[in-house]
């Protein structure tokens, strides 16, 4: 069994990547973040063939553009292609959200 250690590879961008570097494989991706309070402006757009979902682990974020209004904790929003919004952080406490990602249908590299 292979674990990965990821909430300890959070670097500056607030973002870990688990992906083919790590698995081997370019079916499916995650990615953990981490927001401080007040923190504005984390982009999140999945690309051209690729869907995500966004799960607010901890804390609620204010969601901007494709999505808008609260997302709260425990709650996950869904983008595709070229979908895109932002996430900011307005409260006083640090923030996780984790976004699960893959190929959409019929799109593989």
């Amino acid at each position: 069994m292979k674990v990965f250690e990821v909430r300890s590879g959070v670097g500056e961008s607030g973002e870990y990547i688990l992906g083919a570097e790590d698995t081997g494989s370019h079916a499916c991706y995650l990615i953990y973040g981490t927001m401080g309070p007040h923190e504005k402006e984390r982009l999140l757009k999945p690309g051209k063939g690729h869907e995500e979902l966004i799960l607010a682990v901890k804390g609620d974020f204010m969601v901007t553009g494709h999505v808008q209004g609260t997302l709260k904790e425990g709650k996950a929003i869904h983008l595709k292609d070229d979908e895109t919004c932002r996430l900011e952080n307005s409260t006083d406490e640090a923030a996780t959200y984790i976004i699960s990602g893959g190929h959409s249908g019929g799109d593989h590299h």
